[in-house]
């Protein structure tokens, strides 16, 4: 990312930072990030993208240098509106891992029209219905965030996202500058964007990819049941996984990414 160029955004005084680079007359990626992390996790594939496609990746509100500021999702969406809009984006390719993809699904249910093709990591479904014990996890999760120590919150976050220590490494450089409060408020609001849409699809071309030892809320479980009901799905389970298969199986992950990301190209033609 040396020749990107960094600019900012401010909304409702929070200066929002973004960054833009690559292959300029070609299709926009736009890279967004995971909870309590920044936009680092996307560095090894923003170097393997750059050649190909202009990119857009960014720190979401209250994350990384968009800070300090609290998070909101609806206010998220918007802040990825205006930047898109100011950068005259009127549609791009969207890229997002957990709670970046949750902001991406935001963004299709609300602007269809800005969306190309969409690509979900580790990432819950935004319009299931869930079921009783899983509303009663939700709503016990802030209080069980704060019964643990900040240090064992921030090792335990670490230990379910990636396997390695490098990844780890990556992760916990963006993690270590929150607050206790900062991540639990994070987390919480993270939540809201469920919301059951019976009968809802998003109807564009996707690529769904899952660890397959992802242990958080229910993403492993909902995925496959997600791609289902989607007309133009790929899905994909990452072996030697966790919450962040673009980290701990790089090679499987790009893999996939690139493939789909050619199938989008040629059937745009």
């Amino acid at each position: 990312m040396d020749s990107f160029v960094e600019d900012i955004m401010e909304r409702d005084g929070i200066k929002i930072h973004f960054w833009t680079g690559g292959k300029a007359g070609t299709p926009w990626l736009v890279f967004t990030h995971g909870a309590t992390i920044d936009h680092h996790e996307w560095d090894q594939t923003i170097d393997l993208s750059e050649n190909s496609y202009r990119v857009l990746v960014w720190d979401v509100r209250g994350h990384g240098r968009s800070r300090p500021g609290k998070f909101g999702m609806r206010q998220t969406v918007e802040d990825l509106i205006s930047i898109l809009d100011y950068l005259k984006i009127e549609q791009a390719i969207f890229v997002g891992h957990s709670l970046g993809g949750n902001i991406h699904q935001e963004i299709v249910f609300l602007h269809p029209e800005r969306v190309r093709a969409m690509i979900f990591v580790g990432c819950t479904w935004n319009f299931q219905k869930l079921s009783k014990w899983e509303s009663i996890q939700l709503k016990s999760a802030k209080w069980i965030f704060k019964l643990y120590a900040y240090q064992e919150l921030v090792d335990q976050s670490l230990k379910l996202t990636a396997k390695s220590f490098e990844s780890q490494r990556i992760l916990r450089e963006a993690v270590e500058k929150l607050s206790k409060d900062e991540i639990v408020q994070i987390m919480m609001e993270a939540v809201l964007c469920l919301h059951y849409e019976p009968g809802y699809v998003i109807s564009k071309p996707l690529l769904l990819l899952v660890g397959d030892r992802d242990r958080t809320g229910n993403i492993r479980k909902i995925m496959p049941v997600w791609a289902k009901q989607e007309p133009d799905c790929r899905f994909f389970v990452v072996p030697d996984s966790l919450h962040a298969p673009n980290l701990d199986n790089p090679d499987f992950f790009h893999e996939k990414l690139f493939a789909f990301l050619d199938h989008v190209k040629d059937s745009s033609q």
